[in-house]
């Protein structure tokens, strides 16, 4: 019954009076019908006749689709992020992630070159330019920012080197070996001295905060407003920490460092005591530091960097190793990566400003985007994606793929 209700719930319509036996079954033995088309298949029904068209635009017939597709809300688990949007329309976008078809614009520039790193939160980009942070709201196509920023956020004396968005805070690592925090929605801002050298990387979850720095450390930190600048713990990483990121599960985080010592560049530490709990392969060469890492779940991990792999590692206890890799076909240091949580990748690299996305059930890449020419080669510093577009941050502007309309 719930299924029939879903169905009907696309859009009231009355069935044909006349015509094959086909449409005079029980709408749940035609939905289980459909459920075994493709999507040729059920765009060919949908176009018999307007009432097949809306019958078969009901998200149940589209879900499987969309699971085993790129960048439809899905993650691997199954879960639906983005209920709100029909998911027959994801999985038509979807085609154009899959075929590479896309129309390419710039949003912002600026004259001085840049490293600057951008986060999105719904209808909004926050993106860093030397020592500022700056919030725009998306118009309504997702392709184009309001020119007038909606907030400013100063307070280091150096360059933001990164920064994260965390229960209505940004959390900022700057160059001037300072974390700053501010609110959102006020002009509250608080910064305190945190590490000898440049702030190269920050994360926060749940109440805490972890840095990392060119002075081989990382430390921990309480997000709580009456403990700001306290130091929770500090770890000796005898490395530069160029990347970190927090456990969904709170209960450690895994640093990145350059790897010019005698041990792997991936380390896992506990967060209550800042013990080292294990460490991620053996055969890094050196130099081939970690530029980025992120957490898909609590169990597996995603890393890039200087020696041109993205790996994917599967930290259950049994395993704890990479499972797979994907090498840059160009040679190219890998600068940041993202994924849909599903078979989705989209990786930045140094030379020419060039994104790939990758289908991460392949070892080739699917496309690859060069965003500069030679004159402005730039490496993408920082990339964010949604279902309909793909934003990257390089030196000189911010670029902005739009597979909604190629």
């Amino acid at each position: 019954m719930a299924a029939a209700a879903e169905a009907a719930a696309v859009e009231p319509a009355v069935r044909p009076a006349a015509g094959p036996a086909l449409w005079r079954l029980p709408e749940e033995l035609l939905l289980l019908i459909c459920s075994y088309l493709d999507m040729r298949a059920l765009g060919r029904l949908a176009q018999v006749c307007r009432w097949l068209r809306r019958f078969t635009s009901c998200d149940l017939l589209w879900r499987r689709i969309a699971r085993a597709s790129l960048n439809t809300g899905f993650t691997r688990l199954g879960t639906d992020l983005m209920t709100s949007i029909p998911v027959k329309e994801r999985v038509k976008v979807s085609q154009n992630w899959k075929l590479g078809r896309c129309q390419e614009g710039i949003l912002l520039k600026w004259r001085c070159s840049q490293m600057p790193w951008i986060q999105l939160e719904d209808d909004s980009l926050y993106i860093s330019q030397a020592n500022f942070i700056l919030a725009y709201q998306f118009r309504p196509d997702g392709a184009s920012l309001n020119r007038r920023p909606l907030g400013v956020f100063a307070g280091h004396d150096e360059d933001v080197c990164h920064f994260v968005l965390a229960n209505s805070h940004i959390i900022s690592a700057g160059g001037d070996g300072k974390i700053g925090i501010h609110k959102t929605h006020s002009t509250f801002t608080v910064k305190y001295s945190a590490h000898e050298q440049e702030v190269n990387c920050v994360d926060c979850k749940g109440g805490i905060i972890v840095s990392g720095s060119r002075d081989r450390t990382a430390k921990v930190w309480p997000l709580a407003s009456g403990r700001l600048g306290q130091c929770l713990h500090t770890i000796q990483t005898e490395d530069r920490v160029w990347s970190i990121a927090i456990s969904p599960l709170l209960s450690s985080f895994v640093t990145g460092t350059a790897c010019c010592g005698h041990f792997s560049p991936l380390r896992i530490w506990d967060l209550n005591s800042g013990q080292l709990m294990t460490h991620l392969g053996s055969d890094f060469p050196p130099g081939a530091g970690v530029l980025d890492v992120m957490y898909e779940s609590p169990s597996t991990l995603l890393s890039c960097g200087y020696d041109t792999y993205v790996r994917y590692w599967d930290l259950r206890t049994s395993v704890r190793k990479c499972v797979m890799e994907w090498e840059e076909p160009h040679d190219s240091t890998l600068y940041c990566l993202q994924t849909d949580g599903n078979h989705l990748l989209a990786t930045g690299s140094s030379y020419y400003g060039v994104v790939r996305l990758w289908d991460r059930r392949q070892r080739a890449c699917l496309h690859a985007f060069p965003l500069t020419s030679t004159p402005l080669s730039s490496p993408v510093y920082c990339l964010r994606f949604t279902t309909k577009h793909l934003y990257a941050a390089l030196s000189y502007n911010l670029h902005v793929l739009d597979f909604q309309n190629p």
